[in-house]
Order: C-alpha cells, then structure tokens, then sequence
C-alpha cells in the first residue's frame, strides 16, 4: 500500500468524523455544558448502546485480544461470560441509583453517602485509571502505526532514539483530530462518531475473516469448523487452579471488571445517562451485553485464522500484538484487506480516546473544579480549558509508555485496572451494602492503602506458592477497600 494511499485514507476517515460532528452539532445547544457531558439526554438506546462496542473494544480487542489466541486459547470467552453478571448488576441496581439521583458524573454518590473526601478520591482514582487506559490503547494503535508506516516511509527514527519524532507526530495528530471534533459537541457527537467507528471495526473483523477464508478455500461452515477444531480453541481451564486463567478466577473476575470498569466508570456510565430515561438506558446495557459476546468470539475466531495463515505464509510473528497487522498490511492477501485494516485501526483509536477524553473532562469539571456551580460564561470557559489539558495529558503519557512498555498491552491495562478500579469498587459495595458511616478524611488513606497490599500479596503469593490472582485481583482489591471502610466505622 503506497503512502499516498495511506494518506487519503487517514484523510477521508478524519473528513467524514469532522462532518459528523458538525452536523450534531447544529441540534440544539451544542455548545452547552448539557450537551457537552450528556447530550442533553436525548441519545437513542439503540445508537448508544451500537457505540458502546467500539468504546469498550477499542484498539485492544482490535489488535491484541486476536493475538492472544495463540497463547490462552479462548480462555478470554470464560471472563466475557463473567460480564453479563456484571452488566446484570448495573443493570438493576446502579442505574437505578444514577437516575433516581440526576447524577451527571457518577462519583457524585460517594459525596451523599461518605462526604467530600471519598468523593474526590472516587474521582481522582477514575481521572488515574481512565487516563492509564486510554493512553494504552492510543499507545498501541500508534505502535502500529510506525512500525507498519512511518518505519517503512523513512519518517520514523527507530526504537533507538531517545525521542522518535514521527511517532510523537502521529500521537499528536491522532489527539489533535480528536479535540477537534469533540471540543464542543462532546458526548452529544460522540454518540453518532461511535457508532459510525464501531461499525467501521466490525466491517474490518468480517472482511478479515472473509479474506482468509478464501484464501484458503474454505466455506463459512468449514471456516468454523476449523477454529473449533484448533488446538487454539480451548474455551475452559479446570484443571490448574494456580493458573491465572482459572475458570473460576476469570469468570468471577469478569463479573467484578465489568461492574467496576463499566457500571463504575464515568466513561461508560456517561453514555448510559445520555438516554432519555432509565428504561432506555436498560435496553441500551441489555442489547450492549449480548452483541459483546458475539463480537468478542467473533475477534478470537479471527485471531485462529490469522495464525493459520501466518503459518501457511511462514510469516514471522515477533510479538503477538503484531499478528493481525503483519497480515493485513505484509501482503500475503489482497489489498482490500489492508484497507478496512486501517480504516478499523483508525476507529479503534479514535473511538476509545474521543469518549476517555470526554469523560475525564467531565470528572475534572463536576467533580473536582464544581463548574455545575459556576456561571454559563464560567463553567464554558474552565470545560474548555480542561478539555485541551486533558489532551496534552494524554499526549505525554503515552510518550512515556513508548519508552517504558514491554508486556502485553491487554494484561497491562487489566493489571493497572486491578490496581485502580479495586477502591471504587469497594466505595460502591461499601455504600450498597452497609448502613455505617466512616469517617470522611481517612477514607483516602484506606484508598491507597489497598492497592499497596494488594501489590505485596500478589508478588508474596507468586513467588513463595507460584499462585497468581489474575485478573481476580479487582475483587480482592474492593474487598480490602471495604474491609478499610469497614474498619473505620466500628473503631474510629
């Protein structure tokens, strides 16, 4: 694929996201705080819940979750059915709660029911996880991005450089487009720009799929014969409870991942408060839950074909992250297949950054700088001035994640969720479950405390007993959290 063609395709992707947010923005205030945080409530379930996808699966899914296959299998499948309990928790008790109490930003809860400490320290440790998630994922898609492009056109300085200019470039273009057309539409434009980026990932995956199974001669019912035929294909781990990927420690960790990382997640949840009313909503959560079971088999599927095609080719594989764009883009298959790689490699990015960039800016706002007290003039303004600093935020961190990361860019944004969502979750089951009131100014402390403790029983459990909680940490987190809060009603 020649640079040319590179260029009009990330041109034409940027034109139509720009259109998009100019025609939302025609409706109604759209450049009002209403519009901005929530789309003035007025978002269809059904586009809302289809945009969802594309937030949750974003460039991890896109690109590592297909990789994966070739080391756990679909083991994955067992943490994604966790979610539905997850998303069945939500479902009946915390969007309840959300509406019941006209919250825009979801930490809000904390102030009613602990005070004014717990609710800047639920804030403070959503502005931590979000900003670590989404600069991970913008991290990954911009990886792809120079090694793939930039390297190849001469316009990258290598993994050698202390600062490689082409990828900050391209970090920086991919944030600038994004503050673009975000900037004033907010939550009111990401609903119709999701939507749009969810389906152009979709269109990717079954393209993809299509391709390979062409290419191989093969029909749908032999393609699918031939992944539930792998060795890859592996759904279920019974046998090693030390495993990390434990039946029951993944599917238990689902169901406190997507509790915590959507039900308690300003970024998730905002989509959720956009809908006009909490039925709506629900359907919105409902209809969300099913097709992320379907997709997610969908992108393993893939990842099985992929590897047997790579096999065929005897294409090399340096890192599992790499799999699926050495084949789209290696030309080993036709050139339609690179096309929609990109195009959804470009919604990948764009769709899980523009509703991150949203949702901090909303947290910031409400809940740490108040602006829902402020004047119109006033509270515009300091949006406005968050809004671009969350940008530059973003932009930094993921430099740093260019010269640190070297794991797996899927386990280590779930490892930094066990660590960052686990004092959320516990304030929330705290809050649900007890009547005790602790006291207000050492419940930042019991925040921080758990993470630390959680940290040390991992490594102590590792390496004396070879035992590893996964992604079951979330869980334990939020218990030490609770434990904490728990402690200090009935001592102090």
């Amino acid at each position: 694929m020649t640079p040319t063609t590179v260029l009009l395709i990330f041109c034409g992707y940027v034109a139509v996201l720009l259109l998009v947010a100019r025609l939302t923005a025609r409706h109604g205030a759209q450049d009002s705080d209403a519009h901005f945080f929530v789309a003035n409530k007025k978002a269809p379930w059904y586009a809302v819940a289809f945009g969802m996808l594309g937030a949750s699966l974003s460039g991890v899914t896109f690109i590592s979750v297909p990789g994966w296959v070739g080391s756990q299998g679909f083991t994955y499948m067992q943490m994604v059915l966790g979610y539905l309990v997850g998303y069945g928790f939500i479902m009946a008790i915390l969007m309840p709660l959300y509406y019941r109490m006209g919250l825009t930003s979801i930490y809000g809860y904390f102030e009613s029911r602990f005070g004014p400490k717990a609710y800047r320290t639920g804030a403070a440790f959503f502005i931590l996880s979000r900003t670590i998630g989404a600069a991970f994922r913008l991290f990954l898609v911009a990886l792809v991005l120079k090694l793939f492009i930039l390297e190849p056109l001469g316009w990258s300085s290598g993994s050698g450089a202390t600062l490689d200019w082409g990828y900050a470039l391209a970090v920086l273009i991919i944030l600038g487009v994004i503050w673009a057309y975000t900037r004033q539409g907010g939550l009111g434009t990401i609903v119709w720009t999701d939507t749009l980026q969810t389906a152009a990932m979709l269109l990717a995956v079954v393209y993809s799929v299509h391709a390979i199974a062409a290419a191989m001669d093969w029909s749908w019912i032999e393609t699918v014969q031939h992944i539930q035929s792998s060795p890859m294909g592996e759904w279920w781990i019974w046998d090693d409870w030390k495993a990390p990927n434990h039946f029951v420690k993944h599917f238990t960790a689902g169901a406190f991942v997507a509790t915590a990382m959507t039900g308690m997640d300003q970024d998730m949840m905002q989509k959720n408060l956009a809908c006009k009313n909490l039925q709506e909503a629900r359907w919105n959560m409902g209809s969300f839950s099913v097709v992320l079971v379907v997709v997610n088999v969908l992108f393993l599927g893939l990842g099985v074909l992929l590897y047997t095609w790579a096999e065929s080719q005897a294409l090399t594989i340096e890192r599992a992250d790499s799999l699926y764009p050495t084949v789209a883009l290696g030309g080993s298959l036709d050139w339609g297949l690179g096309l929609v790689f990109l195009v959804g490699l470009l919604a990948s990015a764009f769709s899980s950054a523009d509703s991150a960039m949203t949702a901090l800016t909303t947290s910031i706002c409400v809940d740490l700088l108040n602006t829902e007290k402020q004047s119109y003039t006033e509270a515009t303004a300091v949006r406005k001035k968050v809004h671009l600093g969350v940008a530059v935020v973003l932009f930094c961190v993921i430099l740093v994640f260019s010269a640190l990361q070297d794991s797996s860019v899927v386990s280590a944004i779930f490892t930094a969720a066990n660590y960052t969502y686990g004092p959320i979750l516990g304030l929330f089951a705290f809050g649900l479950t007890m009547k005790g009131q602790p006291v207000d100014r050492y419940i930042p402390w019991v925040a921080i405390a758990s993470p630390v403790i959680c940290y040390l029983l991992e490594a102590s459990l590792k390496s004396g007993y070879g035992f590893s909680f996964g992604f079951a940490l979330l869980p334990v987190n939020g218990l030490l959290t609770f434990s904490g809060l728990w402690l200090l009603t009935k001592k102090l």
